[in-house]
């Protein structure tokens, strides 16, 4: 089989016009609302490593708002890839040549072709099976000619040969796994509709409105079909036949309806899920630093209820409202006419009040809800210490004085829901029957328009119902939205991102054009990494300053111990170099570049910390998570290699022996059978392995024996290109 060469020459891009490849396709896929103009890379060497390729494409997607998501699929998939993936950056094995064309550009997937971005900037619709031939030939080519010569003595029909050949290929291959490239997705923090819209969410949104529409319809029409039966004298089988066939087609009409709201609180629920989670890695740590256990859980609590909420509560909202409109319209044509609808339309503004005031008595009594939570969780946590040093007297007098406000307000919510549920439905069936019975007494009305009367004011009273239901829970979300806002926000948060040229001249060892800070030489000739002048900072402007014109100077395999009285800075000063705080004023510069420049994601990849004891967590996830969570994840087998090898070093070689999963043991919040000092070892080793230029341990010691210590010191001080301990004198 010989390479489609001419089909590769036309639809696939060189490297040096990702930047290019990247922008346009964004914008054909309508991934990024504003498209920038990237600079193409200026490569330094003539082939380039698949690492720093993907660090490349995803510096460079976060400038257009868009993630990326490096993938591969096993051989027999590729079809199933190329047709589900887009939009997607294909990249062809074999090709890194930097001139060579060796990309993809995936626009959109289909059932027999794809539609690709070509080179010229044209859109081009390509065979499946030619896209499979072109990523998968380079793994035929080593045992073609053996199935070939295979074929050839087993004297195989021509006409069946090329099928054969595909069978042989897919069962020997069939467990190769392919680096296909990088599928392009809608960042969280993209504008929320449009995000609803690319979702799918518009189709199940009109079918659920269009067909409860239509299924008030067939409802109106039985009550007309048997109403002129009855009231008319018109009663036979014929009108019976066609009463009972309007009643079981809104049947299915139901269940579609139903149906559409599934699929639309499905879709929707998955975007405002992902969006709550990115937003919440996107807060700083000092949004959340002084928040205690208990209003994290409230958070997670109440983020759930904002979606069942909305969803449900505004789904009955707005039908509720269709059925309020169509229950006005047949008011009008009955007995009471204007007069009776208007009737209901003042009603309507009654229940509005109610339902504002029920919403004022339940954000008080929130209010106090929140307070209790937080406090049962922080005397979950502290349970101990309260058994060894609170006075049994004293541990229920708050929690008796917080229930009693909870329980008088909880009194004031129950009156005000029953007074809603009961006055606004019920009041406006006495309010209906009383605009019925007057046309009824003065005989100024024929019997069908009585019915189609009484008609309307039981369809308001479904309506009210419906209402009330869906206003409740849209209240509710108002109420509780003051918890999610801030993630909900957080998402949309500008990235602090590296400058374009840092972007085209440092993450892929591109030509350096810019001043040579980082080769300032000290007396002891050492290379320069870190400088800091005249850093000022402060928590408030009230607050004097915990530093002032702070200068500072840490070079290429420094070791530099930082010791003080609590309180003087030391924490804070480690914060400001790892990018956690940002100064006052003053110049802080990594490799001769600021944060501005570098961007604060890379910074922190240069700089990093093991916070102190306390602040610092073991996740429940696998040990392997807990080691690597800074590197790139999936792990490669090399990176669990040299976690072992640290781990040993460090003398937590007896936790990985006795662990009957080895990496793949799962950790809970407290540590899997971890101590005091295992636990510290392992935040050491997980700062050692993110690979930075600076490490700084605060206070990372204090828990480790002799013996673990030195270890430990000799491992860290082997390791570590520059480093920084904090510790008391």
């Amino acid at each position: 089989m010989e390479k489609p060469t001419a089909l590769i020459e036309s639809i696939a891009w060189p490297l040096t016009r990702l930047g290019e490849l990247l922008e346009h396709l964004a914008r054909e896929s309508k991934l990024s609302q504003n498209p920038i103009e990237l600079p193409q890379p200026k490569f330094r060497n003539e082939k380039l490593s698949p690492s720093e390729l993907e660090d490349w494409i995803r510096a460079a997607a976060d400038f257009l708002n868009v993630e990326v998501e490096p993938f591969n699929v096993f051989y027999d998939e590729v079809e199933k890839m190329v047709r589900n993936s887009a939009p997607a950056i294909l990249r062809l094995p074999g090709y890194m040549e930097i001139d060579q064309p060796g990309l993809i550009a995936l626009i959109k997937g289909g059932k027999n072709s794809v539609l690709i971005l070509t080179p010229d900037l044209n859109k081009k619709r390509v065979k499946i099976e030619l896209i499979r031939k072109i990523i998968c030939d380079p793994y035929d080519v080593g045992i073609i000619d053996e199935i070939n010569q295979l074929l050839d003595e087993a004297d195989v029909d021509p006409e069946k040969r090329a099928v054969s050949i595909r069978a042989i290929l897919q069962a020997q291959l069939a467990q190769v796994q392919i680096d296909c490239g990088w599928m392009l997705r809608q960042s969280p923090g993209f504008n929320f509709w449009h995000q609803i819209r690319s979702a799918g969410a518009i189709r199940p949104l009109i079918t659920m409105f269009g067909l409860y529409f239509f299924q008030l319809l067939l409802n109106i029409a039985a009550w007309i079909v048997i109403g002129r039966g009855i009231f008319q004298g018109n009663y036979d089988w014929g009108w019976l036949l066609a009463w009972i066939i309007l009643l079981f087609s809104a049947i299915p009409v139901s269940l579609i309806v139903g149906d559409a709201q599934n699929e639309l609180a499905l879709r929707v629920g998955t975007v405002f899920k992902r969006r709550l989670l990115y937003g919440t890695l996107r807060l700083q740590p000092e949004e959340i630093r002084h928040q205690g256990r208990g209003q994290f859980l409230g958070r997670v609590m109440e983020s759930e209820a904002v979606e069942m909420l909305a969803l449900n509560g505004g789904f009955l909202a707005l039908l509720s409202f269709i059925e309020l409109g169509f229950a006005i319209a047949v008011l009008s044509r009955g007995a009471g006419g204007s007069l009776h609808a208007l009737l209901l339309f003042f009603w309507v503004f009654v229940v509005v009040g109610l339902l504002y005031r029920y919403y004022r008595i339940g954000k008080d009594w929130t209010v106090i809800y929140r307070e209790m939570t937080n406090e049962l969780v922080e005397n979950m946590v502290g349970h101990r210490t309260r058994l060894a040093q609170e006075i049994p007297e004293r541990w229920h007098e708050k929690e008796d004085l917080s229930l009693d406000s909870y329980l008088k307000q909880s009194e004031r919510l129950d009156r005000a829901g029953i007074q809603l549920n009961s006055l606004s439905a019920r009041g406006w069936m006495i309010l209906g029957m009383l605009g019925v019975i007057f046309p009824f007494i003065t005989s100024e009305a024929t019997s069908l328009e009585l019915a189609i009367s009484l008609g309307g004011v039981i369809l308001g009273v479904q309506a009210l119902n419906k209402l009330i239901t869906g206003s409740q829970n849209l209240l509710n979300l108002f109420i509780t939205w003051d918890q999610v806002q801030p993630l909900f926000e957080a998402a949309a948060r500008p990235l602090e991102l590296p400058s374009m040229d840092y972007i085209s001249q440092s993450i892929l060892s591109f030509e350096n054009d810019r001043e040579e800070f980082i080769g300032q030489k000290a007396q002891s000739d050492k290379e320069l990494l870190l400088v800091g002048r005249e850093l000022n900072f402060q928590y408030a402007p009230q607050l004097r300053p915990v530093l002032r014109d702070c200068n500072i100077d840490i070079y290429k395999e420094d070791r530099i111990l930082l010791e003080g009285p609590s309180g003087s800075g030391k924490s804070t000063i480690a914060a400001i170099l790892t990018g956690l705080r940002e100064p006052v004023s003053g110049t802080l510069l990594i490799k001769g570049v600021d944060r501005k420049v570098m961007g604060s994601q890379e910074w922190r990849q240069c700089v990093v910390m093991a916070p102190q004891f306390q602040e610092n967590h073991i996740f429940s996830e696998t040990f392997a998570f807990n080691l690597l969570m800074g590197r790139h994840w999936p792990p490669r087998q090399e990176d669990l290699e040299h976690a072992e090898q640290i781990c040993r070093e460090l003398g937590l070689d007896e936790l990985l022996n006795k662990m009957p999963s080895g990496f793949q043991q799962m950790m809970g919040e407290n540590g899997w059978q971890l101590s005091h000092g295992e636990r510290s070892r392992v935040y050491i080793a997980r700062t050692i392995l993110q690979d930075a230029d600076l490490i700084i341990l605060d206070e990372s010691f204090g828990a480790l024996d002799p013996k673990n210590l030195k270890r430990a010191l000799q491992t860290v001080l082997s390791r570590a290109p520059a480093l920084m301990v904090i510790a008391h004198p």
